[in-house]
Formats: C-alpha cells, sequence, structure tokens
C-alpha cells in the first residue's frame, strides 16, 4: 500500500461564511451578506442585534482558527507537509486574499474545506460560486493566475463527522436527570422549500442528508442501550415571512414536544460544524430558554468542532481526494444509508430554485 500523500495538493483551503470582529464591523458584515437581496437598513440593524449580543464579535472566526490549528496538528501528526488557509465569504480575511497571497507564495493547486457538510444552494453551491469569482478575479490581476481549485465532497455522511456528533449527543444524554422520554431533537439551518426542492434534483435533498445521519446516530444511540424518540427540526429562518421554509421550527417543536409528554431533551445542532451564531443565539439562547418554559430538562450538544474524530476524518477526505487526483481508487467509506456525494457536481445541481438558470460561474461542477 503506497504511503499517504496530499500530492497534487500546495495547500488546504478552510472556506467559511465570515462574521464580524467588533461592533463597527456588524452592519457592514451583514450588508455583505444581503447584497443585492434589497433587505432594508433597518433589518440589518435588527439582525445585528444577535451581534451586539455577544458585543459584536461572531464566534466563528475563532472556530475558524481552532479549526485551522486542529487540521495542521493533525497533518503534522501524520507526517503530511500541507499548509492550512483560512479564508471567507463574507469577511476577513477574504477568500481572494488569502488565495492572492498562497498564490504569490508559490501554490498553485489547492483543495478546499467549506465549513458546511451538507449539499445545497447556500451549503455548497454558492461556495462554489464564490470560488469561481475568487479565481475569475486572481486570473484577471495576473493574466492568468494558473491556480487550480478541488473542493472537498459534502461531508455529511463521512465517519468522522457522524462518529463527533454521536460522541456529542452521548455526552449531552449524561447532563441529564435519570428518566423516561428521552428525545434526541436535531438541529439544522432552515432553507425555503424552493432551495429543498432544488437540492433533491440530482441526489437526495438537503432534508434527507439530515435524516439520514439522524437514523446513524439514533441507532449507535440504541446500540448503547439508550431508549430513544428523534426528530428533525429547523433554526435561524431569515426573509420574506410569506415565503415557505423548512418546519417545524425548534422554538415550536420544543413545544409540540413537551405537550405530548417529552421530558428530557438533547438539543443537537447535526447541521453545524461549529458552534457559531446561530447555535449560540439560537439554540443556546433562544431554544434553551423556550425549554426552561416548557419544564424540559434539555441539555445541547456540542457541534464537530475540533474533536479528533472530526478532524482525523477531514484529513482522510484530503487524502481520499489526492489520491483520485493521482489515478488511484482509494476505499470510500460513509455511514448511514446515502452513498458519497461525488466530487464534481452533476449539472442541475443544487440550484437556488428547481430549474433556475443564473449563468453564474461555479467551480466543481458545470456551470448550468
Amino acid at each position: 500500500m503506497p504511503a499517504p500523500s496530499v500530492t497534487p495538493y500546495d495547500a488546504l483551503l478552510v472556506c467559511s461564511f465570515g462574521g464580524p470582529n467588533a461592533t463597527e464591523d456588524v452592519v457592514p458584515f451583514l450588508r455583505n451578506v444581503v447584497r443585492g437581496k434589497g433587505v432594508p437598513e433597518e433589518r440589518l440593524e435588527q439582525v445585528g442585534e444577535h451581534y451586539f449580543a455577544f458585543g459584536g464579535r461572531s464566534p466563528i472566526n475563532e472556530q475558524n482558527l481552532a479549526l485551522r490549528a486542529a487540521l495542521s496538528g493533525e497533518l503534522q501528526r501524520r507526517g503530511l507537509d500541507l499548509p492550512v488557509l483560512w479564508g471567507n465569504r463574507n469577511w476577513h480575511p477574504y477568500t481572494v486574499d488569502t488565495l492572492r497571497d498562497a498564490h504569490a507564495f508559490g501554490a498553485r493547486r489547492i483543495i478546499v474545506l467549506v465549513t458546511s457538510a451538507y449539499a445545497s444552494y447556500s451549503g455548497s453551491r454558492q461556495y462554489r460560486e464564490h470560488l469561481a469569482a475568487a479565481v475569475a478575479e486572481l486570473d484577471a490581476e495576473t493574466g492568468g493566475a494558473g491556480l487550480e481549485i478541488d473542493i472537498i465532497r459534502p461531508f455529511f455522511n463521512d465517519p468522522g463527522f457522524v462518529d463527533a456528533n454521536t460522541a456529542a449527543v452521548l455526552r449531552a444524554v449524561e447532563e441529564l436527570p435519570a428518566g423516561e422520554g428521552l428525545h434526541i431533537a436535531y438541529v439544522t439551518h432552515s432553507i425555503p422549500d424552493t432551495m429543498q426542492d432544488a437540492s433533491a434534483v440530482t441526489g437526495p435533498g438537503y432534508r434527507e442528508q439530515h435524516e439520514d445521519v439522524r437514523s446513524v446516530i439514533d441507532a449507535a444511540l440504541r446500540e448503547r442501550g439508550l431508549e430513544v424518540t428523534s426528530s428533525l427540526s429547523y433554526c435561524s429562518r431569515s426573509g420574506d415571512p410569506r415565503t415557505p421554509w423548512l418546519e417545524p421550527d425548534v422554538n415550536d417543536h420544543l413545544a409540540e414536544l413537551a405537550e405530548s409528554g417529552v421530558r428530557r431533551v438533547v438539543i443537537a445542532p447535526i447541521g453545524f460544524i461549529s458552534d457559531h451564531m446561530e447555535v449560540a443565539w439560537d439554540l443556546d439562547t433562544e431554544a434553551m430558554e423556550t425549554a426552561r418554559e416548557l419544564g424540559l430538562h434539555a441539555a445541547r450538544a456540542a457541534t464537530a468542532g475540533v474533536a479528533p474524530e472530526f478532524v482525523g476524518g477531514i484529513v482522510d477526505l484530503v487524502l481520499e481526494r489526492a489520491a483520485r487526483e493521482r489515478g488511484e481508487d482509494p476505499e470510500v467509506v460513509v455511514r448511514g444509508d446515502l452513498p458519497a456525494f461525488p466530487d464534481v457536481a452533476p449539472p442541475g445541481s443544487c440550484r437556488m430554485r428547481h430549474g433556475e438558470v443564473t449563468g453564474i460561474p461555479v467551480l466543481a461542477g458545470p456551470a448550468d
């Protein structure tokens, strides 16, 4: 068996959403997020209150730095020489600036970890559009930068991600008092129904991907002798209230659970890889307050974060992709019933709306 190798890659880029670092950053950051969507300034001030409650500083930045350090440490532990970079869609350090620096230092082929495990427009295709725009900007500056970008496939069913979430749920169960009626309330970011429908055109949809993870974790809990029920609910919906989004909202769902007689709940944010603002505000603040008001015993499971299982799994994914790019046929292991997603997205996948053709260039898939 050949020794693990990161060839042909010169660097690993952690590409994330981004977030403000100070109070004065909040509204400019939110303007970046909603640019071109016609969102009024007063609405940005309202949304900004979530960030102001945390001193204007999003926890996502420190978490990305921690993930970058953890990945660097795991690569070094395995004797692999691959610099780990960090760039954002919506705030400093911007992806294009990070890639510009990497190119200046000699990088020519970079593999990218998008900090979203699931395939949908907002979780995958929008990042592929963003990366295509960054490469185009560099090409325009250099007359052809010669920078090649590959993207790690959606990793919701990668063993490292699933096992890290399973371990987190088990730890949260231990925080609850003994008793009957244990329910695992899995939570993810809501998306518009149209985006859900579009995500399911060429393969398992966004909701179905989460349901697959839910079933795997449930089975692991039962193997450990736990009698559980479970459900999938959503948080962080935004936009026009007349537009249908995936439901139920986690707060409404907690009320339904309490009414049905459930008394012990683990809130498990399997839709997120770290404890950023949607987790810190929507779950730790709002959902936990709802649970207290309803008289529920509730514990919030940790996200994958920098759990060794998750970090090791990402490095495994880098090695898997590198081997394929060298013409090898590495073993692909997943948890659950769904197959691994392809490296290159099929035509028509993960649009914002099914059938919508924008002409926006993308990486890792055709600009259909």
